[in-house]
């Protein structure tokens, strides 16, 4: 009797390295909304909106499409998100924003 189980390819990949690091600025591309992970939060409720800047707090690894999943902190909501959906912050854009909101 054959008692092995096949091995899953998945664990042989190694994961892909992160664009983005710790302590990053980064900006939303898209309002990013409640998917049910922020129990919180009404569902589809706006979490980040487009243009939000954020700080990576956090990075993960999600293995089932072996990509890197950043928890990012848009002014006190922390939210999963991945490259796709995140841009870096321009070099000298957040001291024109915030001399514009100023």
């Amino acid at each position: 009797m054959n008692t092995t189980t096949p091995m899953d390819p998945a664990a042989f990949v190694e994961p892909r390295t992160p664009v983005y690091a710790w302590g990053q600025r980064v900006v939303a591309l898209d309002d990013l909304v409640n998917d049910g992970s922020h129990p919180e939060r009404e569902p589809k409720a706006l979490l980040a909106a487009r243009g939000d800047v954020g700080e990576v707090v956090n990075i993960g690894h999600a293995t089932e499409v072996n990509e890197p999943v950043y928890l990012v902190d848009f002014g006190g909501c922390v939210v999963g998100c991945l490259e796709i959906e995140l841009a870096p912050v321009p070099a000298g854009w957040i001291a024109d924003v915030e001399a514009a909101a100023g």
